[in-house]
């Protein structure tokens, strides 16, 4: 039930400076989202205007999202400023004790499309060196969040003790609070997962799709539908809001073999909302932020939901292989009375 406490108050007692950090990340999401709403009367916003450092198409709407939220925070507590969009660390202020990482726009290819995208991010206490500030377990960040740029512009975030869900009220240009303590529920019966590429899957993914697929009829006993957005910001909210899992496993293409989700600007404070929100996030095995990234840009598989059904992913990785192939109609480590 939407509030009056706005995000302003709700960062009034915010730890380590977060409050004017987050405060100004919401005011460019406000103006990101009446440029985004304007759609082709705003400009060529979904233009291909070349590649970032790893090599995907970048939009127009990326740079200049970038841009905007790198001024924003000048003069802020950041000293070191991670983007997606951008090869290396940029050192903002030398005095500042905050490490922030940022995809500044999720889900550009969706910008023509209409469909729902969003900007997420994830800040730390700086460490002494840049990149020691974000090569490390997530489950030290502080605070993550994203802004999703839909029907209605809000904002989730979490500042380590719950995820909380803002709603921008435009009559008044400030963020409500609607929802102070969100909950993943364990009995949605929905999963989002690109199924074309399923011939490049490994068994177990295969399997548990498989078991997914044959509904009331297979060992699952339950009928489940497939979501697939393609905006990983939209997904997460779908799944925040009324549960499910999603899926973006590795698999056997050129440039697949982690995914194709990069653990520091998207996956780790993805995670951190996922579970203070009741969930749980791996990389098909392993808990994210337990995870250490190699590098910047490092990509990783992600499945994240309701922990009932993170939980099964991971246990069917632990199947022999005779029981993840397609033909076998048991799975040793299930039953239906007792599944997960």
């Amino acid at each position: 039930m939407t509030s009056h406490i706005t995000l302003t108050d709700y960062l009034a007692d915010a730890p380590n400076d977060l409050g004017g950090v987050i405060a100004a990340m919401a005011g460019v999401g406000r103006d990101l989202s009446r440029r985004i709403s304007r759609g082709a009367l705003g400009g060529a916003l979904g233009k291909s205007v070349g590649k970032n450092s790893d090599g995907d198409q970048q939009k127009a709407l990326d740079v200049m999202a970038d841009a905007v939220f790198h001024a924003a925070l000048k003069g802020l507590p950041v000293k070191y400023y991670a983007s997606e969009e951008q090869q290396s660390i940029v050192t903002m202020n030398p005095d500042g004790h905050l490490a922030l990482a940022i995809d500044p726009l999720d889900g550009s290819s969706n910008i023509d499309m209409n469909v729902s995208i969003g900007t997420i991010f994830s800040v730390f206490k700086a460490a002494n060196k840049a990149d020691q500030s974000f090569l490390r377990p997530g489950r030290e960040m502080i605070a993550s969040g994203y802004i999703i740029y839909g029907p209605q512009t809000s904002i989730v975030l979490t500042l380590g003790n719950g995820t909380a869900l803002f709603v921008l009220d435009y009559k008044t240009d400030d963020y409500l609070l609607v929802e102070p303590g969100l909950n993943i529920v364990d009995d949605a019966a929905e999963y989002a997962i690109n199924a074309s590429n399923y011939r490049h899957w490994a068994k177990p993914i295969q399997a548990y799709i498989d078991d997914l697929v044959a509904g009331d009829v297979g060992i699952r006993a339950k009928n489940f539908n497939m979501r697939w957005v393609a905006s990983l910001v939209a997904e997460t909210h779908r799944i925040i809001m009324r549960g499910g899992i999603f899926l973006y496993p590795s698999d056997d293409r050129d440039g697949y073999e982690m995914g194709r989700l990069r653990m520091v600007y998207e996956c780790a404070p993805i995670a951190f909302l996922i579970e203070q929100a009741g969930g749980m996030a791996t990389d098909g095995s392993n808990r994210i932020l337990d995870l250490t990234p190699a590098h910047l840009h490092v990509r990783t598989p992600f499945v994240f939901g309701s922990k009932d059904k993170v939980t099964r992913v991971a246990a069917y990785h632990d199947l022999p292989d005779i029981e993840t192939s397609p033909l076998f109609g048991k799975r040793g480590l299930f039953n239906v009375e007792g599944s997960i």
